[in-house]
């Protein structure tokens, strides 16, 4: 594994992210004294994208579906009537 000195680290350290990146981590060293190692993180995994319509057929939903549970709605927001 690579060793830099923290000079060569901040002037470089673009093409060193780059490299540690590719697969190549790197320590960064104070007066020959390692001090940190830089490795690449694992990428998280990506979200499936979510697909309209893929319960099509599966799942079906009641015409009055709007309707179901309009009077307990109303009285949660209204109150009972007197």
């Amino acid at each position: 594994m690579r060793t830099v000195n923290i000079h060569e680290a901040k002037t470089h350290l673009s093409r060193l992210i780059e490299q540690a990146v590719k697969g190549e981590p790197f320590i960064i060293a104070k007066a020959g004294k390692p001090m940190v190692k830089v490795e690449a993180l694992e990428s998280p995994d990506v979200k499936a994208k979510r697909r309209i319509g893929f319960l099509k057929g599966v799942v079906t939903v009641p015409d009055d579906f709007d309707e179901i549970g309009r009077e307990e709605i109303e009285r949660m927001f209204y109150g009972e009537e007197r």
